[in-house]
């Protein structure tokens, strides 16, 4: 299978990297010119596309022929970035690539999701302030992942907890809606949410799915995990 990572460069793009080359994938990265360098333990095994993730001409070269397309949707700046990055990777992406996107658990596809008081506040206080720092628009990511659920593409959106360093635990457990008591815990490893990215570009089930994550070894999976 022939990957493109698009944000490779990041912490969670290295995990994606690693994971995908033990699986004996042909990876593509995408990454700014800055950050090219924090690829060089990679740099023999893979290719390394340098550009903005939002440059449509760096997408349709970077994803030419891949399989899968594993995109880290950032709201940087005010420049519509996620939502340039994600019409990209909709419009030059293989029609029968798999299209795996990350983003927070802030995102909704239904509406159905069941919000704490403490994640709302942070969304309604966080984001103005973000937007008036000009570092990053959370309305971004909305418009981004709204395109993306409009899409007929084969997508999955991995919608990520909390998230923290540490030794991986195994592949993170998922529900349909924040709220669910599975998800309560909200902490993932960043290398697990990295592993149920990749895995996602195999599992067929995920397809159309936005799936919240947890990670497996959290109070809330073990309590609610089907034995």
């Amino acid at each position: 299978m022939k990957v493109c990572i698009i944000g490779a460069s990041g912490k969670l793009g290295r995990y994606m990297i690693q994971h995908a080359l033990v699986r004996g994938y042909q990876v593509v990265g995408v990454c700014r010119p800055k950050s090219v360098s924090k690829l060089d333990a990679f740099r023999d095994r893979m290719t390394i596309v340098p550009g903005a993730t939002n440059d449509r001409d760096v997408i349709q070269r970077a994803v030419a022929g891949c399989d899968g397309v594993l995109t880290v949707l950032v709201p940087w700046g005010l420049q519509q970035y996620a939502t340039g990055t994600a019409q990209a990777v909709l419009d030059f992406a293989r029609k029968d690539a798999r299209l795996v996107f990350s983003c927070g658990w802030h995102i909704s596809r239904d509406g159905k999701d069941n919000y704490s008081w403490l994640l709302r506040m942070q969304e309604r206080v966080l984001g103005p302030v973000l937007r008036a720092l000009r570092v990053a628009d959370l309305d971004d990511q909305w418009e981004a992942s709204r395109r993306i659920f409009a899409s007929t593409t084969r997508w999955t959106v991995v919608r990520g907890s909390d998230l923290e360093e540490g030794a991986s635990q195994g592949l993170p457990v998922w529900s349909r809606h924040v709220g669910d008591p599975i998800l309560a815990s909200n902490r993932t490893r960043r290398v697990d949410f990295a592993l149920f990215m990749v895995a996602a570009l195999e599992n067929d089930a995920l397809v159309h799915e936005a799936p919240a994550i947890v990670g497996c070894k959290t109070p809330s999976a073990l309590a609610h995990q089907m034995p």
